[in-house]
């Protein structure tokens, strides 16, 4: 088995208390509904005032000023600047934080600042790349939201960025430190769902909102926003409102569904299997709802192969995104293997373990006679292995964070900082997210090229 763990090693495990596995001794009888808490415990810090880490954000947009609001909440960390193309989101950041923030609107400002020891990437997505290489190449710690790049070259160009400058980079996947993702690869480790046969991920929107309709301020204009600027390495054009506030809605800035929501799917899966990636994609789709100019699907589907690897079997997975579902909001990420299956959030995981039915029941058994069916029973019934632990394991655990867990987005950060003050190594580096956004951008490339596509996750290119 690629897994180390089986339902026999993960019960006898169980059987013996072993001290090293948290969760393995509450599986042995797994009534319907248990409900454990998960827990982590933050030291109580306290830092000078020449003891903080100074951090700048670069994007001060929606996910820029969430991100900031999060940083902030850790120990020891204090904003010093902001830079932002739209005059009104540097007053906004102002109103947030004060009026003795630095801001501009050229990050190479900010990067020139002495006094800045990290900063936030929270930019489109076709200027990750750049700024993260400038300001690694300045001596900042980098905290670049997902997906890490646009395009499939620029990922070496920033994982050779930060070896050769030896700079701390974290990759913004918000959930990747949270106690959900914790726990199942724990549990994954243990055996608890045996082999990997299928990951299933869905997320359904119904609002104008959610589709990435975002409001355009009454005051955009070529005089409050640097147009020229944004626009960067995509092809010119006149100044475009819609472009500038809605940029994940289009093709030369963002990378669609696919680097928006499912790059947050494949951080779990990689962090939970110790998996590199998928080895094949299908994706299909289409726009079928916010024809508003956008030039990305709303409807996407996307299948994977995984091949084989000493950490998992080969499996596949599948990827859905809909942003008109009449059904309404939601969301899910279920891992299904040959011995239980694990939803998993960043604040639960539920744990479902069933037995296998391997005596033939009613439906095929109508064909013999009366005597013939009492022999085949008795046979399956003396051949059956491990009953009595399959029915001991079967059941349902769900484990969840208490009311008071500040989260995974938090979580993430507090991993960066610890890395910076003691020089450890990140959750989500640059070849982690790499992996992750590279498996993200195989769906635009397959529904761009309506085609198949292969990848090679141990190289991170395509075949």
């Amino acid at each position: 088995m690629s897994n180390k763990g089986s339902r026999r090693t993960f019960i006898k495990k169980a059987a013996l208390g072993s001290t090293m596995l948290g969760s393995a001794p509450y599986i042995m009888a797994m009534p319907q509904g248990e409900l454990r808490t998960l827990e982590r415990v933050y030291p109580q810090l306290k830092y000078s005032a020449n003891d903080q880490v100074n951090l700048a954000l670069i994007g001060s947009g929606i996910q820029g000023i969430y991100d900031t609001t999060t940083a902030l909440k850790v120990p020891g960390v204090q904003l010093v600047a902001v830079c932002d193309l739209y005059t009104g989101r540097l007053a906004r950041a102002r109103e947030l934080w004060g009026d003795h923030l630095f801001t501009t609107r050229d990050y190479r400002e900010i990067l020139s600042r002495k006094d800045i020891d990290a900063v936030i990437v929270a930019t489109p997505d076709h200027w990750h790349t750049r700024i993260a290489v400038d300001a690694l190449n300045a001596g900042k710690a980098v905290y670049c939201e997902k997906p890490m790049v646009q395009r499939f070259e620029e990922g070496k160009t920033l994982i050779d960025a930060q070896k050769s400058s030896g700079s701390i980079c974290q990759v913004g996947s918000q959930g990747m430190s949270s106690l959900g993702n914790e726990k199942a690869r724990q549990l994954y480790k243990e055996g608890a769902i045996g082999d990997i046969v299928l990951l299933d991920m869905y997320n359904d929107r119904y609002s104008s909102e959610g589709a990435w309709q975002y409001p355009i301020p009454t005051d955009a204009s070529s005089e409050t926003v640097d147009f020229d600027t944004f626009l960067g390495n995509a092809p010119k054009r006149p100044f475009d409102s819609t472009r500038f506030f809605r940029w994940r809605n289009y093709r030369d800035y963002g990378t669609g569904v696919a680097g928006d929501l499912f790059v947050h799917a494949f951080s779990t899966l990689h962090y939970i299997l110790d998996s590199k990636g998928p080895e094949r994609a299908l994706s299909s789709g289409g726009l079928r709802y916010w024809k508003d100019g956008r030039d990305v699907p709303d409807v996407t589907l996307t299948l994977y192969d995984y091949p084989k690897t000493p950490t998992h079997a080969a499996f596949n997975a599948s990827f859905r995104v809909n942003f008109i579902a009449g059904s309404g909001d939601g969301g899910g990420f279920r891992l299904i293997g040959t011995e239980g299956a694990m939803e998993v959030s960043q604040n639960s995981v539920r744990l479902q373990r069933s037995k296998l039915g391997t005596v033939p029941g009613d439906y095929s058994m109508i064909a013999y006679t009366e005597e013939e069916q009492k022999r085949l029973r008795e046979k399956f019934r003396a051949s059956s292995k491990d009953r009595r632990a399959d029915d001991l394991s079967a059941g349902e655990t769900l484990w969840k964070a208490p009311y008071d867990y500040p989260g995974g987005h938090y979580d993430h950060f507090n991993n960066f900082f610890k890395a910076i003050r003691n020089k450890e190594p990140v959750l989500q580096d640059p070849t982690f997210g790499m992996r992750a956004a590279g498996a993200a951008l195989l769906a635009n490339e397959s529904y761009n090229t309506e085609k198949p596509v292969r990848w090679d996750p141990e190289k991170m290119r395509l075949v």
